[in-house]
């Protein structure tokens, strides 16, 4: 079965009646009517994918859709409701409270052994294991940067700019072909993988959709903007060691050198990203700020949280011998 490219061959497939009502009425004019979310499993394919669509509008959207549905009422109606289940099971199921030193303290800390997703590549991975995890990640690096972009006006001061400052990076420096995103697409085609925006949508289970709506929604609610900095600051914790297992694998394969240099910049460019969100955003926003210290640790919490819901869908299928996609490649 041949998976276009969603940017060009319209709107991802239903899971089920939520994403299904929200590819309805997205193919109609904005201010169709649309149906009253009932219960559903808030972390389920139905209701994550339900939310993806509704994200996208904010980012590139889809084509033949009104862009009008972006800020149409009804639909960010419809999205909150979705977005109040998915928020409610993130806390629910994560410990909370405000030691921000303290959750910072245990992602520096390497466990050993490790018994993540770049472990396994390194030790007893296979090539197309790797293809897979390519595919699954490409539906957040291709628009990398991105969803941390919408917390940058609801900062001031040192927060602000030292946010910005890690944005450059990501942003290639002001190259286009030194982007992140513009990276990570250059390592999908030497792959051998499509590099087209949201083409593996439809292939990616509930868990990945999941990590990066969580992004969206912490980046497109101001009142949690601390969540968003604790999200971004733990992402580039724990990107520096994991990049460097992820290119000793790569070695191992013999991979091209474009799907090493993804890696490879980012161990560079974490190391110093890690300092500044620690010490300059997450510790200018709680100076200045005092009361967000205990959403800054949910988000660091929910992203740890979220990452493990991802590897253990991911190995527990390559570890039972399959795929950990809903589509082949």
């Amino acid at each position: 079965m041949t998976i276009l490219d969603v940017r060009t061959s319209g709107l991802p497939a239903a899971r089920g009646p939520l994403s299904e009502a929200v590819a309805e009425v997205l193919r109609e004019p904005a201010g169709t009517a649309l149906p009253t979310p009932g219960d559903a499993d808030p972390l389920g394919a139905d209701l994550q994918l339900a939310l993806a669509l509704c994200y996208e509008l904010h980012y590139q959207g889809f084509p033949g859709v009104d862009p009008r549905w972006e800020w149409d009422p009804e639909l960010l109606g419809f999205r909150a409701r979705l977005e109040a289940q998915f928020e409610g099971a993130l806390r629910d199921r994560v410990s909370g409270g405000a030691d921000i030193a303290g959750e910072f303290d245990d992602l520096l800390v390497e466990h050993l052994p490790g018994s993540g997703l770049s472990h396994h590549l390194v030790a007893d991975g296979t090539w197309e294991q790797m293809r897979e995890l390519f595919a699954h990640r490409s539906i957040y690096h291709l628009k990398e940067a991105d969803p941390h972009a919408w917390v940058i006006p609801r900062l001031s001061g040192v927060a602000k700019a030292a946010l910005v400052a890690v944005e450059f990076d990501e942003f290639g420096g002001g190259r286009a072909d030194r982007m992140h995103s513009r990276l990570y697409a250059d390592l999908l085609t030497a792959a051998g993988l499509d590099a087209g925006y949201l083409h593996y949508v439809d292939h990616v289970p509930a868990a990945t959709l999941a990590t990066v709506n969580m992004m969206s929604m912490f980046g497109l609610h101001r009142r949690l903007r601390g969540a968003l900095v604790g999200h971004f600051a733990a992402a580039e914790i724990t990107t520096g060691p994991s990049a460097q297992r992820m290119d000793k694998a790569l070695a191992r394969f013999d991979a091209p050198a474009a799907c090493r240099f993804f890696y490879t910049e980012h161990v560079e460019a974490d190391a110093v990203h890690e300092q500044v969100l620690r010490h300059d955003v997450v510790g200018g926003l709680v100076e200045a700020e005092p009361e967000l210290a205990a959403d800054v640790v949910f988000g660091i919490q929910a992203t740890d949280l979220l990452e493990q819901d991802f590897a253990d869908h991911v190995l527990g299928a390559w570890n039972s011998g399959g795929t950990s996609l809903l589509l082949p490649l």
